[in-house]
């Protein structure tokens, strides 16, 4: 059973940067998604296990960074130029096999979730 645990989260002013861990064992690409009050739960990128090609929902692209470091189990979610509408709580989760990389149904496992919250 793979293991994940976000770290990193806070309060930061609209147009600076944080950067979330997540701790994660075993050989899995791993997504990361954020749900706000009142919303669904919303793709925000993916790390692939092998070879590390990443991809974002539209609305972070260009902010937003994904690497990891397969010999640390980690992986990061660098986020830049952070806007009042990125709050929420996110999460990283275990790809399965499943649907499809940016639906949270195709995702196995999760980790409980660390928020951030941008102030305008």
């Amino acid at each position: 059973q793979v293991q994940l645990k976000e770290s990193g989260g806070g309060l930061v002013q609209a147009g600076g940067s944080l950067r979330l861990s997540c701790a994660a064992s075993g050989r899995y690409s791993i997504g990361w998604f954020r749900q706000a009050p009142g919303k669904e739960r919303e793709f925000v990128g993916l790390v692939r296990w092998s070879g590390g090609s990443t991809y974002y929902a539209d609305s972070v692209k260009g902010r937003f960074i994904i690497s990891r470091d397969n010999a640390k189990n980690m992986v990061y979610l660098q986020m830049n130029s952070l806007k009042p509408e990125d709050t929420a709580v996110y999460y990283c989760a275990a790809r399965g096999v499943r649907d499809t990389y940016d639906s949270p149904s195709g995702y196995d496992s999760w980790g409980q979730g660390t928020q951030v919250t941008v102030s305008s």
